[in-house]
């Protein structure tokens, strides 16, 4: 990869050099998921390891880790973060006053809307009860069904 980073306009094509990215395929309007594609071995491996490595962190990169191996797998959380990896490495090199500021494992539950996870909470347990329930002042009410 080397510390010249000229040869990359961007980081997403940094990569895709390193083949550090999920290929999709289309063929007949339907996508197929390929994994990641050939590359160097040795490249990819160091990301690979560094991602698994970094799962049992209590940094960001271990949250992102866990975060998507609960939704989409092991493997593919690995991929992805890996693929962080390599944007993380490629913005400082390319920018020599940037300095690496890890956002820390908390980053994402921070960014939720407190208000809108209770809505959606209520509702997924009104439709699994069948009671009507509103959010007030933060609190969960069940309104009584109206006797006919």
């Amino acid at each position: 990869m080397g510390i010249d980073m000229n040869r990359f306009p961007t980081a997403a094509h940094l990569v895709s050099w390193a083949k550090f990215c999920p290929q999709v395929h289309a063929s007949a309007g339907k996508t197929k998921n390929k994994g990641r594609g050939g590359g160097n071995p040795w490249l990819a491996a160091t990301p690979g390891n560094i991602a698994a490595a970094a799962a049992r962190t209590d940094t960001f990169l271990g949250a992102r880790y866990r975060r998507i191996a609960r939704r989409r797998g092991k493997q593919k959380a690995i991929v992805a973060t890996g693929n962080t990896l390599l944007t993380i490495a490629y913005h400082l090199l390319t920018d020599p006053e940037a300095r690496f500021h890890d956002l820390g494992a908390d980053h994402y539950e921070s960014r939720i809307n407190k208000e809108r996870h209770a809505r959606n909470l209520a509702t997924q347990l009104q439709a699994a009860t069948g009671q009507k329930i509103l959010i007030r002042n933060g609190k969960a009410v069940i309104l009584e069904p109206e006797a006919a």
